[in-house]
């Protein structure tokens, strides 16, 4: 099978909208949660997350053109389009034939939820007469912006959204990386992008009680691990990754992130929202990407865990660790702690962490968590505080989902 390295990353998150700007900042350890700015939520439980700062759209997309595209299509076209510039690819010079053999998988959970709102409080608020705008269910439904990243760089191969909830980046680049190692594509975009910051979106959560409601402390508000966590800071964003054959990226001369070695893909089946409290999806998700990779845990450095800082979620987690590598004291860290989580995205986001990790040697740390629960299995090394300096030649990033859907992937240092 082919091999599968990537070549470019591209990011728009609430701790910067460059790869060099959000790097710098989950390393210095900054927190993104900030009172919400979108819309007025001074009645709801939760009043704070991690929205992002300071995007320009139009940097990226025509004036004219923003109509079209709900935010979660345009945080989708500002990461794809960094990342395919940090690649080197030069889709002026492609031939049409090449571009058959480059494809895009593009995931969100929730898609376009602030259209749908929008739309919906437009018509109720009318008089009954149906006046949608024609660009609602373009601009509302999860695999378009799949399509408008090929549309826009006219790339013909496997084109398509995954969506499994929180997993659905996740899954989206395990996807990737198997179409290239099957020879179906030499190139492909995948990742992930979700704008679900709206009024529903945030209702609901906090209905379900998976909100942190520690308002006056917003900033430590998500702590994973920590005996006093309350619930995740939701979040949003994208993360785009580029990945090649590896032939094809050597011949070209791109520079090499690091290698996808396997990827994994499981079920708790358990319950609608909860984790399995053994953890059974997430230990066979990761066993079988480990299995699929043809790596040892003990040869695993470091784990950028899904922990969310909900009360059973980490937990649960930790037990399918405890399974998994049972001593090996692998390095695991919760990013979510700085980016809030970024749900449909969060996968994408938390893999280019894992892959800087392992390009410069750098493990991030997990803040806010000051008191371990006491429910964490022992033996657990949760890197807590600020980042430290580590060999990693290896490291996986877990996601889970409403639903009990788990993805693994695994990451490693290029050697040719």
């Amino acid at each position: 099978m082919n091999r599968v390295v990537i070549t470019g990353l591209g990011v728009i998150t609430p701790l910067g909208n460059s790869i060099e700007a959000f790097w710098d900042n989950i390393l210095a350890g900054k927190s993104g949660a900030a009172p919400l700015t979108r819309f007025d939520a001074s009645k709801f439980k939760t009043r704070f997350g991690c929205e992002v700062k300071n995007f320009d759209a139009e940097h990226y997309i025509d004036k004219k053109e923003l109509k079209k595209y709900d935010l979660f299509t345009q945080y989708a076209i500002a990461a794809s389009e960094q990342a395919i510039q940090d690649s080197g690819l030069d889709f002026e010079t492609i031939s049409e034939t090449e571009r058959y053999e480059i494809g895009v998988i593009w995931a969100s959970g929730n898609g376009g939820m602030g259209t749908f709102e929008e739309q919906m409080k437009e018509f109720h608020a009318g008089d009954g007469t149906p006046r949608f705008s024609a660009y609602f269910v373009s601009k509302m439904i999860a695999d378009i912006a799949a399509g408008v990243i090929s549309i826009r760089h006219k790339l013909h191969g496997p084109n398509y959204c995954t969506v499994s909830a929180c997993a659905s980046s996740n899954t989206a680049i395990i996807s990737a990386f198997d179409t290239i190692r099957l020879g179906k594509a030499t190139v492909m975009i995948a990742g992930g992008s979700e704008a679900a910051i709206t009024p529903a979106s945030l209702g609901g959560f906090s209905a379900s009680q998976a909100l942190s409601r520690n308002n006056e402390n917003h900033t430590t508000a998500s702590r994973p691990f920590d005996k006093c966590r309350d619930g995740f800071v939701i979040g949003e964003g994208a993360g785009a990754l580029v990945f090649e054959e590896l032939h094809h990226a050597l011949n070209r001369g791109a520079k090499i992130y690091a290698e996808m070695v396997g990827g994994g893909m499981a079920a708790d089946a358990f319950h609608l929202t909860g984790s399995a409290p053994d953890g059974l999806g997430a230990a066979l998700g990761m066993s079988k990407a480990l299995a699929d990779a043809r790596v040892s845990p003990v040869d695993v450095n470091y784990i950028n865990a899904h922990a969310t800082s909900t009360p059973m979620g980490d937990i649960s987690e930790l037990n399918a660790i405890h399974k998994v590598f049972n001593n090996h004291h692998v390095a695991i860290s919760a990013t979510k702690s700085m980016t809030g989580h970024l749900l449909g995205a969060a996968g994408a986001v938390e893999s280019i962490i894992s892959i800087l990790a392992v390009q410069n040697d750098v493990i991030p740390g997990t803040i806010n968590t000051e008191t371990i629960d006491e429910a964490v299995p022992s033996g657990m090394n949760i890197i807590i505080g600020k980042s430290i300096r580590a060999e990693v030649n290896c490291a996986i990033n877990n996601t889970f989902g409403f639903g009990g859907h788990t993805a693994t992937s695994v990451f490693k240092k290029f050697v040719e």
